[in-house]
């Protein structure tokens, strides 16, 4: 497919990562891995909407019950073979579709976006409570931010897809966080990538403050919401 051509030509065009991991001279394993890594892509893909369907229906449900949505938005993406690759050679991973399927949580990522805290828990505990929704691991930066100010529910599972002639178990990362969580952390994301991730001191320090305001304002709108809620019931 003229596709996969254009995504192993742009891989082979960024000579800083062969050079990096000094590849010069396995460009066919290589080829053998990015074409790989392609093929699977349909079945991380399928992963992705089979999760967001399930969040849509959850969310729908909550709605119907009780006016109000659990989730504002989903997002999804499917990590690049490039970035597949990356990956696995970072953590001294063999290059091949076997090791990326058993070593890799996040190839399909899906981010959750919910208006308060307590829509997080909400949320993530439905989905989870669903019979063929396995999780992996749970690592909870809400109630134990990273040192930066990070804040997010991580959830790796692993889910049920079904194909023309078999059933596959696909592992997915799923983020929630609220909406003053991901605005946080989409601008401290670009702050990095502007400065090529060096941030000083002062930088960090001051993300790190503008996370805790952003968090204080979390909770105030929660009691707030909580509040007027229970006053229209």
């Amino acid at each position: 497919m003229q596709v996969e051509h254009s995504r192993a030509r742009d891989f082979f065009e960024r000579r800083e990562f062969l050079d990096e991991y000094e590849l010069d001279n396995v460009h066919e394993d290589i080829t053998k891995a990015i074409n790989s890594f392609i093929k699977i892509e349909n079945i991380y893909a399928s992963a992705a909407r089979n999760i967001t369907t399930r969040l849509e229906n959850l969310n729908d449900e909550i709605q119907i019950e009780k006016n109000r949505n659990l989730v504002h938005e989903i997002k999804t993406r499917i990590k690049k073979p490039r970035s597949i690759a990356e990956k696995l050679l970072r953590k001294g991973y063999e290059l091949s579709i076997e090791s990326a399927r058993d070593n890799l949580n996040d190839i399909a990522g899906i981010r959750v976006i919910c208006s308060f805290v307590d829509d997080v828990y909400t949320i993530a505990g439905l989905l989870l409570s669903q019979d063929d929704f396995y999780m992996i691991q749970k690592t909870d930066y809400i109630r134990n931010p990273k040192p930066n100010g990070y804040r997010s529910l991580h959830i790796d599972v692993e889910i049920p897809v079904f194909l023309s002639k078999q059933k596959e178990w696909v592992k997915a990362e799923i983020q929630f966080r609220t909406i003053a969580m991901d605005y946080w952390a989409t601008l401290e994301h670009d702050l990095g990538y502007k400065f090529n991730g060096k941030k000083t001191e002062e930088i960090t320090k001051e993300l790190k403050e503008c996370s805790d305001l952003i968090a204080q304002a979390d909770l105030r709108m929660e009691k707030l919401h909580k509040v007027l809620y229970e006053e229209n019931e």
